[in-house]
């Protein structure tokens, strides 16, 4: 692995005093606001950039050391092993720190878990990891909204929609899109046989209406009345409402609310998501269409990942992981073993990709 360009160093600790500079000059309003986050973006980047030119100088100097010879040659020689040990380590943080951030990475999450094949059990299960994320959320210090819900007949979720308030909610959780398959012996089930079913998850960045520009004309909204289970009626006002996303032909209902405001407002904000996700899926894939080892596209019809609860075993397919604490799993906190595995890979694909762009 090459050393990592000393110029692009001192770009980054020049770039890093320049913003130090303007912020201490007293830039107010957006200007402040803009620094702010740039400030706190390069702050780890320049701090790792003058650790490792730091490092680099002091190899430099042994290695004159080395080439004079005599006892001075002897200290450096000793002292060699320790220093490339630690460049080849200031090396991989920065080449972690130099790749290129998803842009929706610290935002809030539109989370959706739907029954997929199973019937009553993969209700069942949709609700068990709706609880899941609910837990692991909690354990984040994130706030977890319920946007609707469809319930199984016999408890969990045929659908549940809700919004995740968090920093960083989108980068930890980004990689659960795709279809959950799970494998126990439901509580209905008298012959002890062990059914397979599955729930498929939805994780899609929270679009602002600076990220996606939606036209009125594109819109058509249809108002109508609320429904319960069975059919019965919520109210006895049209406060449901759909959008349908003309140019797309996407169509996002919603009837939680009484108020037909609130529920136009819930549903534009999910068919702005989705519609974000969209393009943003448009863009990956052209870009990673000669891209191999992906940890996964995000699609919602790729199985991604196999809970076997006789075995207490979950096993991610994407990468090969299989962890023997689902119960702990289950429980939310430990997610973050499978979720760091994840990150981890995808860093390790980036960075293979950087490399061999170099």
């Amino acid at each position: 692995m090459s050393a990592i360009n000393t110029q692009k160093l001192d770009r980054i600790i020049e770039r890093f005093a320049g913003v130090e500079h303007a912020l201490s000059s007293g830039a107010t309003g957006e200007a402040f606001v803009k620094n702010s986050k740039e400030y706190a973006e390069l702050a780890p980047m320049a701090k790792g950039a003058s650790a490792l030119k730091a490092a680099y100088g002091e190899r430099d100097g042994l290695a004159e050391m080395l080439a004079g010879g005599g006892e001075m040659a002897q200290m450096a020689e000793a002292e060699k092993p320790e220093l490339d040990a630690r460049i080849e380590t200031l090396e991989h943080d920065m080449r972690i720190l130099l790749i290129p951030k998803d842009a929706a990475d610290e935002k809030n999450v539109i989370l959706e878990v739907r029954a997929g094949t199973g019937g009553d059990e993969a209700a069942i299960f949709a609700g068990d990891l709706f609880r899941m994320y609910q837990r692991y959320a909690a354990s984040k210090g994130w706030k977890v909204e319920v946007i609707s819900t469809s319930d199984g007949e016999h408890g969990g979720y045929k659908e549940v929609v809700a919004n995740v308030f968090g920093q960083g909610a989108f980068a930890h959780l980004k990689f659960e899109s795709g279809v959950h398959r799970v494998q126990r012996v439901p509580a209905t089930e008298t012959q002890g046989r062990i059914h397979t079913s599955a729930a498929t998850v939805a994780v899609l960045p929270e679009a602002e209406e600076v990220d996606i520009k939606i036209e009125d004309k594109d819109l058509r909204i249809d108002v109508y009345r609320s429904s319960g289970p069975g059919g019965q009626s919520v109210n006895t006002t049209d406060s449901a409402v759909r959008i349908t996303h003309i140019p797309t032909g996407l169509a996002v209902a919603q009837q939680t609310e009484k108020s037909q405001l609130k529920n136009k407002n819930a549903a534009m904000k999910l068919l702005r998501s989705r519609l974000y996700e969209m393009e943003r899926s448009r863009i990956d894939q052209e870009r990673s269409a000669t891209r191999k080892g992906q940890v996964g596209s995000g699609d919602r019809s790729e199985r991604i990942r196999t809970y076997n609860f006789p075995q207490g075993r979950l096993t991610d397919h994407r990468i090969n992981l299989t962890l023997y604490k689902l119960p702990e799993i289950m429980e939310g906190p430990a997610l973050e073993d499978v979720v760091q595995a994840l990150v981890t890979e995808h860093q390790a694909s980036l960075l293979a990709e950087m490399d061999n762009d170099n």
